[in-house]
């Protein structure tokens, strides 16, 4: 049914409405224009008209179902999937050490004093899975050379063949085995620790002090039990160990700034 049937069908139907209206109202000629009826051949080409303008508008919505089902659907799917994919890698994040603003350090009685000493030179990665932290992960590796305990003397002793041995040993490093969630900021990581050519587990306890903040940094402490020399071979000579009054057991204190890795 083409566009001026329509009109004529529509303007026909309003005009036999108006005439009907006048037959009501007698005052209401003198508002409007008067018009012939509706004739009896119009009203059967509407009619005959109408059945096949509601055959095309069921084709017109097939063909938009199906160019929908076949161009837009598809496209609307793979928006909600990547969508989906990156929520799914957003719950991993990676930090780096920031050595400026952290740090590895250590303490060890001797005598009736302590000394106290760091390594200034590290490196890490934290490996955060926020929906399984359980698989979260963490490595370290500290350049032994840098230890500074403010005596030069004394820490070129300790990076010497008779302790460290930096020359043979040159990093200790730390590799994470599990990682266990033990509360809302606080998780513990088991893992090896290699120093001086030993490796011996070892777990820290951490604790999330700065969540993640709009520069992408975040601040963990690490706790864990104290270290034993003996342990890893570090030792002096007999001699020296008898009369240098330095404890086995040589503390741990370390606090990692991390920044949001590229």
């Amino acid at each position: 049914m083409n566009l001026q049937a329509r009109l004529c069908c529509h303007s026909e139907r309003s005009e036999a409405a108006t005439q009907q209206t006048k037959s009501a109202r007698p005052g209401f000629q003198s508002l409007i224009c008067s018009g012939p009826a509706l004739s009896n051949r119009n009203s059967q080409r509407c009619l005959k008209a109408w059945p096949r303008a509601s055959h095309s508008l069921a084709a017109l919505s097939l063909d938009m179902t199906v160019r929908f089902t076949r161009g837009v659907l598809p496209s609307l799917l793979a928006t909600v999937a990547i969508t989906g994919l990156s929520s799914a890698v957003s719950a991993k994040e990676s930090y780096k050490f920031d050595p400026s603003g952290s740090t590895i350090g250590f303490s060890v009685h001797q005598f009736l004093g302590t000394t106290r000493g760091r390594f200034a030179s590290f490196s890490g990665r934290i490996e955060v899975d926020r929906e399984h932290p359980e698989k979260s992960s963490v490595t370290a590796q500290i350049d032994v050379q840098s230890i500074d305990t403010k005596i030069k003397k004394r820490d070129d002793h300790l990076r010497s063949a008779e302790f460290f041995n930096v020359e043979k040993f040159p990093r200790i490093t730390f590799k994470s085995r599990t990682v266990k969630r033990t509360g809302p900021q606080t998780g513990d990581v088991l893992g090896d620790l290699t120093m001086h050519g030993v490796t011996k587990p070892i777990t820290l306890h951490v604790k999330l002090v700065t969540p993640t903040n709009e520069t992408g940094r975040t601040r963990w402490s690490v706790a864990t039990e104290p270290i034993m020399r003996r342990d890893f071979n570090l030792m002096f000579a007999p001699a020296a160990e008898s009369v240098s009054g330095i404890s086995q057991t040589v503390a741990i204190d370390i606090e990692i700034e991390a920044k949001r890795a590229d």
